[in-house]
Parts: structure tokens; C-alpha cells; sequence
């Protein structure tokens, strides 16, 4: 499926997935045409890791959080980690120690098996129930002989003659396909009249066809489980006269796509869930140990690792592939192996109340730029703006394959994994784009060290964290420099020179309608992110800032004011008698402007829209201005200027920590229920 979408036209993609081409739509609306194009070019040019089942030998482990060891043997599982390598990372939960009497290349099917076992138990299938299989590729073919192991009867259907041999031999008491015979005929012969109790959907693709065949093969009251990536339409007169049941079976079971299991290691209660993806796994080793599932009769070729592109010129002739590394490289590797991590950044001890003082040292120009983080933002809204304007050193991002792609995109010179071996290292500039929740230990590394530091909003998650970086503020001769970019965006340059000659105070209304965030996007992870109004809003209240002066209190709201807002309303004091009203709002329509804002002062509005549309009412004339960034490239060039010694900084510590403080203080009022000063 991955090498077929890979191979597919930009149309033939867009006709694919229609939800993607309204988030390029949304985007083009905020970020521009050209700047969405970009995003949507940065993904579709980025690298795909193949594989999510696998075995092998453990290496290195975090020790406080595994009940593993060096040297133990585990089957693998996660299409984010347990790719075609010679060496992966995978968290706890999804690895499952292989017992004695099972070898490698059996364990390396654990999780594809795991995909079968859960279509199982969704069937419900008890002792002597008959179960049709729609579907004898691998993993139709596992559950054939998952089904049989557990007491069922099973009847296995396919086009392909051959699978139809090898289903026998996985323990099909009847086979059919249905290009030579009438699959229902066979089954009511089968059934005696009666229809199955379930069938299994084992197939890809879409419409109704299959769907309508299972359904006419059911019993009254049975069990459809669609199993493959299949898009099914139903008869709704058959489904209903026969009141079935249509069940999902999601991936390994329970636990998969749940952050804080499979990432965070919290096991559910085996009283209330039996039956986890971790659970599956051990299994399928199970009956893997006892030979109740054979996997000789579905491999159909071994091959090396150095041999398997060929694999995929020939994949529709083959159904089980089992990928081999060399053993002499294996024992290489754990020899040598240490723990790279991007995440693994010690946070320095001890903390200050406040910046006392910063320092202005003489320094020397930057002539190249070390970059942490390859996501795409980085490809998208930074890295083409300095790509050729400055030598590009070392990327590093948590997965090679991104890291290398990267490097040979961007003609960096280098390409990594260990965050904090390009951070020690002395003096130079960095830009970190990573998680939220390792930005402060990477600066705080990266001051250490001397570093000139450019780092994506927010600067920290916590005052401790502000803290410390104060302290290292006063210590070193580095520098940092926040990405707040709406405060460089033309728009807003444009409206400051206006408003240079208006005096008296003035009022900000910043409105954002953010739209409702997708439960698995990683800033609902609130440990990665530090939610959305730390995370995302403070670039408004940094906009407040440069626009209005220093902030002297703040009064704060969220609609049901749960532990962690997804939408605020405040309102901002300043010193100069300024005011700001800021609604940042997940409840919105995405027909509206995503962000929008008005200045009124002494005789004058502005207004703007995404900081494309800057709109002037002065002396009852209206005067309208266009651009295209929201600062991003002016932002970038504006500490290039600075690396290179030719400029002053261009966003000052101090005014960064201002603003996070505000932000603090929001969340403070919040919580409190009352007004904060700052």
C-alpha cells in the first residue's frame, strides 16, 4: 500500500485522501498558496520508513522504565518504530519477550499475527462456530489458522488458487474461490441453510461488493469484522432484516493508537481490558511455542537485507517475506551500541528568581548553523529562508531516515541523532524546532555552551525552567532569540510605522479561531506540548507586547475552565495605559479568519486578516495593503543579520521572557480566578 501511494500522482493523492486537500485549503488561506504548496511538497518529498513487525536482540535499554535487559530476544511491533533496520527504538509496551523454542524469523511475525488475533477475538467466535475468512493474504491466512486454533470452523475464500493451498494447510476445513463458484452457495451448503456466525473481511479497497457478499453469507444476527483498510458500503435492507453486527477490528487491540500506553508505558488493568496489543503479543508467541500456529506453510521467501528492494517489484506473488540481517553486523552493532536520544539533554541544576542583568560580550561572526528538528516545520517556514545565506552544519532529529533526508535536501554537511552532542559542543549557533518539552534542557545546553540560539515558540513549559534559563543568561555568551515571528511579519512593520505617529494609548482585539484540535495530534499530549494556550497562544500575547509595551496585569478566562485550556479570552493591562483583548478559540468555524486583529488609537484603525490584508481607517479614508509571510522569512533574515555580526539582536532576551511571563500569568489568572500582576 505505502509503495502504491508513493508511486501516485499529486491528483491521484488529492482524489485519494479529500481530507488532506481541505487542511492544504485551510492552510493556503492563512499561510498563502506558496507557502502551503511548500508544506504539502516538504511532506510529500519526505521519506516513508518502511516495516512494523519484527524481532531481534535487545541492545540497550532505559532501565528505570523496562522490565527487559541487554540480550534479551523481543518481537517488535509500531509502524513508528519498528521499521526494516538493522537498528530500532521501540517503548515497552511494544515488545514481548520470545520464549525459548521460538526463532527469530517466527517472533518477526508477532505483530502481523497480533493483527489477526484481534480480528478474532472481534468476531466472537466461540468452540465449533463457523467463520468465513473473505481474504487469504497474510494476514487473512493467520487468522485461517488463529480461527481453527481456537476451536472454530473455518471456511477461507480467495481469487488466487494458490492462497487457497496454502489455507488448507493453515487449517481451512473448506476452501472457495469465488471466480470459479458462488461464494453464499457454498456457504449455505456448508451451514446447512443456516449462514455463518461471522465472517472476516480480510481485503482492501472499497464499495460494496464484498461487503454485500459477507452479508448474504451471515447468519441471522452475526458478526461482520472488517479487518484490511476497507472502505465498506452496506446494503442497509440485508444488514437490517438480518441485524447484524459490523465491528472494527482496530490494528494489535486495544492500547494501539493510545499515547500513554504505547508511549507513556501504562498498561491498562487486566481486569478491565483481558486482551491488550501487548497481551496479543505474547499470544501469538504462545501458539507459536506449541506449534499450534505453523508459519512455515505462509513463508514464501527469506531474503537479505541488502536484497529486499527487489522484494517489492514481486510482492503480489509471494505472502510471507521474512527480512534477515547479518548476524556478524548484528554483534558489531551491540558491541558499539550506545543510547542515542534526541530527548536524552541533561537539565542543569539550581534556578534564579529573575534576570538580574544580561551581558553583551564580544563575539565572533557564526559561519555556519547547526539545526535540531527536521519536522516539517522546519522545512517548510525556517530552512528555506536560510538555506545558501549561511553553511549549514549538522541536522539532527530523533529518526535517521528523517535526519538523512534532511541533510541531503538542505546540503548539510552532517546528520545525526544525538541532540546533545551537536548542543555541547562549543560556541556556533543552533536553531532548535523540536517537541515543546525539550526546549528548555536544549537551550539551557546550548547556553552552556556558548551558543547563539534560535528556538521555536515556546521557550519553556515552566517559571522553573524560565528560571533556570535567566541563570544561564547572566553566564554565557550565547544568546537567545524565540520564535515569535508575527511580531517581523510585513503586515505588522507596516501597521508600527503608522502607529509611530499616533500617540496616547491604544487597544489591541486579537482574535483566533484556532479550530478544534484532533484528539491525536501531538499537542493534546499536554507533557509534550504544555497545551494550547502555552503552546500556541503566546505567540499572541507576544504580538500584544511588541504592539503595546510592557504588560502590567492580566485577567483571564476559559470556557469550563478545565485543567488545561484549549480556548482563553483575556484582557491585558499596560504600562502606558494601553489595552489588549485576546480571544484565542477552538469553537470556532474554519470559513472565518483563522486570526484577525484591530488597533484603535488616537484618530486611527487598523485592521488585518492572516497578515495578508492590512486595512487603514484614518481621516475618513480607508487604505488597503497586501502581503504574503507571516514573518517567518523576516524573522530568519533578521537574525542572520545578527549571527553574522552585522546587527544588533533583533529580539532581545528580555522581551521573550516578558512575554512567557504574561503567558504564565494567564494561565495563573485562570486557574485563580482573578487578576494577575506582573
Amino acid at each position: 500500500m505505502k509503495v502504491e501511494q508513493a508511486r501516485m500522482s499529486l491528483l491521484q493523492k488529492a482524489k485519494a485522501r479529500p481530507d488532506q486537500v481541505k487542511k492544504v485549503l485551510d492552510t493556503a488561506k492563512t499561510l498563502g498558496w506558496k507557502a502551503a504548496m511548500e508544506k504539502v511538497r516538504n511532506r510529500l518529498e519526505s521519506p516513508t520508513p518502511l516495516g512494523y513487525s519484527a524481532a531481534g536482540v535487545v541492545a540497550a535499554v532505559d532501565e528505570l522504565n523496562t522490565r527487559f535487559r541487554v540480550g534479551d530476544r523481543v518481537a517488535c511491533g509500531g509502524a513508528e518504530c519498528a521499521h526494516h533496520a538493522e537498528m530500532i527504538a521501540v517503548p515497552d509496551l511494544l515488545a514481548a519477550p520470545i520464549p525459548e523454542g521460538v526463532e527469530d524469523w517466527q517472533a518477526a511475525y508477532t505483530t502481523l499475527a497480533s493483527i489477526s488475533m484481534e480480528a478474532v477475538r472481534q468476531s466472537g467466535a466461540r468452540l465449533g462456530e463457523r467463520v468465513l475468512v473473505m481474504g487469504q493474504g497474510l494476514v487473512g491466512l493467520l487468522a485461517t489458522s488463529l480461527l481453527k486454533a481456537s476451536g472454530a470452523r473455518v471456511m477461507a475464500a480467495d481469487f488466487v488458487a494458490s492462497r487457497l493451498d496454502v489455507s488448507r494447510q493453515m487449517g481451512a476445513e473448506r476452501v472457495v474461490n469465488p471466480g470459479q463458484s458462488k461464494l453464499e452457495d457454498e456457504v449455505r451448503d456448508w451451514t446447512g441453510g443456516h449462514g455463518v456466525d461471522a465472517v472476516l473481511l480480510c481485503v482492501g479497497g472499497k464499495g460494496r461488493e464484498a461487503a454485500d457478499s459477507a452479508i448474504d453469507c451471515l447468519r441471522d444476527r452475526g458478526v461482520m469484522v472488517i479487518v484490511g483498510i476497507y472502505d465498506a458500503e452496506l446494503s442497509w435492507k440485508t444488514a437490517y432484516m438480518k441485524d447484524i453486527q459490523v465491528r472494527y477490528s482496530r490494528s494489535y487491540g486495544p492500547g494501539r493508537y493510545d499515547p500513554q500506553y504505547e508511549w507513556g508505558g501504562q498498561d491498562y488493568p487486566i481486569g478491565h481490558v483481558r486482551w491488550t496489543e501487548n497481551r496479543n503479543f505474547e499470544a501469538c508467541l504462545e501458539l507459536m511455542r506449541t506449534g499450534q500456529l505453523d508459519l512455515k506453510p505462509v513463508t514464501t521467501r527469506r531474503v537479505r537485507f541488502d536484497e529486499v528492494t527487489a522484494v517489492y517489484d514481486s510482492l503480489e506473488s509471494e505472502v510471507g517475506i521474512v527480512v534477515q540481517y547479518d548476524l556478524a553486523a548484528r554483534r558489531s552493532v551491540l558491541e558499539c551500541a550506545g543510547p542515542p536520544a534526541l530527548s536524552d539533554v541533561s537539565q542543569p541544576a539550581g534556578s534564579s528568581r529573575g534576570l538580574e542583568h544580561s551581558k553583551t560580550l564580544s563575539r565572533m561572526p557564526c559561519t555556519s548553523l547547526d539545526v535540531i528538528g527536521a519536522g516539517n516545520f522546519a522545512r517548510t517556514m525556517l530552512l528555506p529562508h536560510l538555506k545558501g545565506k549561511i553553511a549549514f552544519g549538522t541536522i539532527v532529529n530523533a529518526t535517521g531516515l528523517s535526519a538523512r533526508h534532511v541533510k541531503e535536501k538542505f546540503s548539510f554537511a552532517d546528520a545525526g541523532t544525538d541532540a546533545a552532542k551537536v548542543l555541547g559542543a562549543s560556541g556556533g549557533a543552533v536553531s532548535i524546532s523540536t517537541r515543546h518539552h525539550l526546549h528548555a534542557a536544549q537551550v539551557l545546553l546550548a547556553l552552556q555552551s556558548g551558543k547563539q540560539v534560535f528556538v521555536e515558540k515556546p521557550l519553556c513549559l515552566t517559571r522553573e525552567e524560565l528560571a533556570e534559563i535567566d541563570e544561564a543568561m547572566t553566564k554565557t555568551s550565547g544568546s537567545v532569540m524565540v520564535g515569535f515571528n508575527r511580531r517581523f511579519a510585513p503586515a505588522t512593520a507596516a501597521m508600527m510605522e503608522v502607529l509611530k505617529s499616533v500617540s496616547g494609548p491604544k487597544t489591541l482585539a486579537f482574535h483566533v479561531n484556532a479550530g478544534v484540535l484532533a484528539p491525536d495530534h501531538w499537542y493534546a499530549n499536554v507533557a509534550e506540548s504544555g497545551g494550547r494556550v502555552l503552546g500556541e497562544a503566546c505567540h499572541f500575547f507576544d504580538f500584544a507586547c511588541h504592539v503595546l509595551g510592557r504588560p502590567v496585569q492580566v485577567t483571564a478566562q476559559t470556557i469550563g475552565r478545565p485543567k488545561v485550556p484549549d480556548s482563553v479570552t483575556a484582557q491585558l493591562e499596560f504600562a502606558d495605559g494601553s489595552s489588549a483583548q485576546l480571544i484565542y478559540s477552538a469553537e470556532g468555524d474554519s470559513a472565518f479568519a483563522k486570526e484577525s486583529f484591530r488597533v484603535f488609537a488616537n484618530g486611527l484603525v487598523v485592521e488585518c486578516e492572516n497578515f495578508m490584508t492590512l486595512s487603514i481607517f484614518q481621516k475618513r479614508k480607508k487604505s488597503v495593503m497586501k502581503f504574503s509571510s507571516k514573518g517567518h522569512a523576516e524573522e530568519m533574515a533578521a537574525w542572520l543579520a545578527y549571527l553574522k555580526a552585522g546587527a544588533e539582536h533583533p529580539l532581545p532576551y528580555e522581551q521573550s521572557r516578558q512575554s512567557m511571563r504574561l503567558t504564565f500569568a494567564a494561565l495563573d489568572s485562570i486557574r485563580e480566578a482573578r487578576s494577575i500582576s506582573l
